[in-house]
């Protein structure tokens, strides 16, 4: 089989490599790779700026955004020969810590998990591989090759549940949703925001092509302008940053509406400076019980919820925000930005190799 292989700390490494298919332990499920997404992370570690390999070697089998068709699963396994499913990416450390002993591993205290693709376990970026059935997610048949974008949903599934769990700590009755940066994190968030009945409100640098015409197809408004004017204009009561970018951030603590509630799941990048009136924000925040609150990864339960917002979703509306498909034999292609890129996607099926 052809796998997607990389050595961690090490720019220029990316490359495609034949391996053994893997044999699957007691009680694994066999799967035959369809497709990668590729994100921020993937390209990091392609940098060499991010990554661990498996312990004793120092290379890496890459990719995290997975789908896959079970070839062969062991009965009481819950999963079928030729299911669609999705892999989990995180593994709860061994120790454990409180969190990761209650299925909270994307909590995890003591940074000792493990994540496919990015820390000390093989990825998803090859034609075969195996997983714990407690770690895969069936996918709905009718999503077909959109099924790839399950692992990103579980990311903005996690920071719904994070924002609605804060708002429950009193009355909680939000109107207006403000999304912050229109990539593939930006736009499912709107989806999400849109299927709870929320008003929805996108901002995004670009003023044509593919990300405004996605937005207006889940019947929310794309807005352009300065972040400061579209916040005086919606003042929203929740919302979602993906930006990772310190003057949008900034200014969406101290732009919501009183009761506001500010979910980051964008990371910026360090080195870049930013005068703020730090008085100023903590004057807002706590005058207006407005909370902060940062989200990343997800755990077994948000993947499910992942499943279940896909599965309602527009899959045509899905399949245009995969702007790119690459061939593994091309798999260089797949982590150079492209302009107009929203979601690009690795193809592993043997067929298209």
């Amino acid at each position: 089989m052809r796998a997607v292989t990389v050595t961690p700390g090490q720019e220029g490494s990316l490359g495609v490599r034949d391996l053994p298919e893997p044999e699957p332990e007691h009680g694994e499920l066999l799967v035959d790779g369809i497709a990668l997404g590729v994100c921020g992370t993937d390209r990091e570690i392609v940098s060499g700026a991010y990554g661990t390999p498996p312990p004793g070697r120092d290379w890496l089998v890459l990719g995290h955004e997975s789908l896959g068709r079970v070839r062969q699963a062991p009965a009481g396994s819950g999963f079928a020969s030729g299911d669609l499913v999705a892999g989990v990416v995180r593994r709860p450390d061994p120790v454990p810590c409180g969190a990761c002993a209650r299925g909270e591993f994307d909590m995890c205290r003591n940074q000792r998990y493990t994540e496919r693709g990015i820390k000390e376990r093989d990825g998803y970026g090859a034609q075969t591989w195996c997983v714990d059935p407690a770690y895969a997610v069936r996918v709905e048949p009718r999503l077909g090759s959109a099924g790839v974008l399950m692992e990103p949903t579980s990311v903005v599934a996690k920071a719904w549940e994070q924002v609605e769990r804060v708002g429950e700590r009193g009355w909680f009755g939000p109107r207006r949703v403000l999304v912050t940066g229109a990539g593939p994190i930006g736009l499912l968030a709107a989806l999400l925001s849109v299927q709870r009945g929320l008003e929805t409100h996108v901002l995004d640098r670009v003023t044509r092509g593919v990300k405004p015409a996605l937005v207006g197809g889940l019947g929310a408004t794309y807005h352009s302008d300065d972040i400061d004017a579209v916040l005086d204009d919606v003042r929203p009561d929740i919302v979602i940053e993906a930006t990772g970018a310190a003057q949008v951030v900034f200014a969406a603590m101290r732009g919501t509406a009183p009761y506001g509630i500010v979910c980051l799941t964008g990371v910026s990048p360090s080195g870049r400076r930013l005068t703020v009136d730090a008085g100023v924000v903590n004057r807002e925040i706590v005058l207006e019980n407005d909370v902060v609150v940062g989200s990343v990864n997800a755990n077994r339960r948000h993947y499910q919820q992942a499943a279940d917002a896909l599965a309602k979703a527009d899959v045509d509306w899905l399949e245009r925000m995969i702007t790119r498909r690459v061939p593994v034999a091309r798999a260089e292609e797949a982590f150079r930005r492209e302009p107009g890129d929203v979601k690009t996607v690795l193809s592993l099926d043997p067929s298209t190799a």
